[in-house]
């Protein structure tokens, strides 16, 4: 995906809130051999951008300058309760560069499963994104999950995850973590109409 951002000249409190206020979000660029720039880009062409799955988790094409650089969406600061970006970090990134991100899950194949097909089981989802480790350029847009095969109680763990060569998951010290269980239906149990039967037979008693 590629977006356009310009030179930010002024900054500050005051100058990020006029900025905003003119339709523009103010930003930083970070990383690499380069110095720091403060950037800004068009408010509504970032937030339709960040409705996008793909604008959070691969590598971005920055038009800057005349250039052409690539960049990964590092943080975001929304306003608390307006459909508002405060600020958007992006960090460089090339062959080189090794990195830690979050991205997200995709369950797939649940529909095929004995689990769902034949048990009428559920998919109880653990996680919805995990962090990887990978050189940017290996980056993927998601880990896929396969639940084709899943059975009644079975329960899917990082070890059980096909990763793309090159990548692996950032565990923080723990091991084989869950990411999905399969679980029974519960069967709802209707309530005998205790209060109401009683109340029946009280009136038939009062008619006699």
């Amino acid at each position: 995906m590629q977006f356009v951002a310009f030179e930010r000249a002024k900054q500050g409190t005051g100058a990020s809130r006029r900025l905003r206020n003119s339709g523009r979000a103010p930003g930083i660029v970070f990383g690499g051999s380069a110095p720091a720039v403060t950037i800004e880009i068009d408010h509504n062409a970032l937030w339709h951008a960040l409705r996008k799955e793909a604008f959070h988790a691969s590598i971005l094409d920055m038009e800057f300058n005349g250039k052409v650089e690539k960049v990964l969406l590092r943080d975001v600061q929304y306003h608390p309760f307006k459909p508002l970006v405060l600020h958007v970090d992006f960090q460089r990134v090339d062959e080189k560069t090794r990195l830690r991100k979050k991205v997200p899950l995709h369950f797939v194949g649940a529909e095929e499963s004995p689990a769902v097909k034949n048990d009428k089981c559920l998919v109880n989802h653990v996680m919805t994104e995990i962090e990887i480790e990978c050189l940017a350029v290996q980056l993927p847009e998601f880990i896929t999950v396969d639940l084709s095969k899943a059975e009644k109680g079975a329960t899917i763990h990082t070890g059980d995850l096909q990763l793309p060569k090159g990548t692996k998951i950032v565990t923080h010290g723990r091991t084989n973590i869950t990411v999905a269980t399969i679980v029974e239906p519960v069967e709802e149990v209707v309530a005998a109409p205790v209060a109401a039967a009683a109340d029946d037979k009280k009136g038939k008693k009062g008619k006699k």
